[in-house]
């Protein structure tokens, strides 16, 4: 079976943009399942109702999420109506929506599970305990984990802590696509960052004189999508779902 996971998609001219060419690209590369990150798909970062279901309609089969995850008032509704949109396992029990979602396709079970870094990013619970715990409670074969973080050196970390425990360590947050997609060991599928969807030039996504001049000048300022023309990011692994190994990973860059 085939899995392609799309990195994080940037507003509404990415969600646009990948509806034009995800059709496209799932026949290309004859994926069998669909996971999107969507933290930033709604217009100035979060997601929204619009945004969630316009992933779903594209085919998304489970959606990930990150810091972003509840940036908007709306959020406790979006997780509660929509049970393949998932958010970081390392939230405290109290907080709304799931850490992990397993999809049934008849022959094989597929689980994904989100899990948020600590490097530079919110103190929750420790990553490393936090994916033992998830991985405790999944009796799924095939295990995806979208590790929303900062720090490329926890992310390697996390790909080798996991290594023949999983499927696949999709690193996303950073926007930007790294080159050292690999097969590790132990049989799991790795990528320090699969990058992001939506306007090429720019800066993460922001419209690039805008982001200039918050780093330049340091003072407040609000942020819009670049209108430049975009890319779709991301990483599709191949793998044995009798024994949830990876035989591959390719990464995507289609513009």
């Amino acid at each position: 079976m085939k899995l392609m996971f799309i990195g994080d998609v940037v507003g509404a001219v990415g969600c646009s943009f990948l509806a034009s060419k995800i059709k496209q690209l799932r026949a290309k590369y004859s994926a069998d399942v669909l996971v999107v990150n969507g933290e930033n798909s709604a217009t100035g970062n979060g997601i929204t109702k619009v945004s969630a279901d316009m992933l779903t309609s594209l085919g998304a089969d489970v959606i990930t999420t990150g810091n972003h995850a509840f940036k908007r008032h709306e959020a406790q509704h979006i997780f509660d109506d929509t049970p393949h949109l998932i958010r970081p396992a390392n939230y405290s029990d109290g907080v709304y929506g799931r850490g992990a979602y397993t999809l049934d396709m008849g022959r094989a079970q597929i689980a994904v599970v989100n899990v948020l870094g600590s490097a530079y990013m919110e103190p929750l619970e420790n990553p490393f305990d936090c994916i033992d715990r998830m991985l405790a409670g999944i009796s799924a074969k095939n295990i995806f984990v979208d590790f929303h973080a900062e720090a490329t050196s926890e992310k390697k970390a996390m790909g080798y802590y996991l290594d023949g425990r999983v499927t696949a360590v999709f690193g996303t947050h950073t926007h930007v696509q790294t080159a050292d997609e690999t097969v590790l060991p132990g049989g799991t599928a790795y990528i320090t960052d699969v990058g992001m969807t939506g306007p090429e030039e720019s800066v993460l996504g922001v419209e690039k004189s805008i982001a200039i001049k918050r780093m330049r000048l340091k003072i407040p300022v609000r942020f819009t999508e670049a209108e430049t023309p975009c890319f779709i990011c991301g990483a599709v692994v191949d793998f044995d779902e009798k024994t949830g190994r990876a035989r591959s990973i390719e990464r995507i860059c289609e513009r």
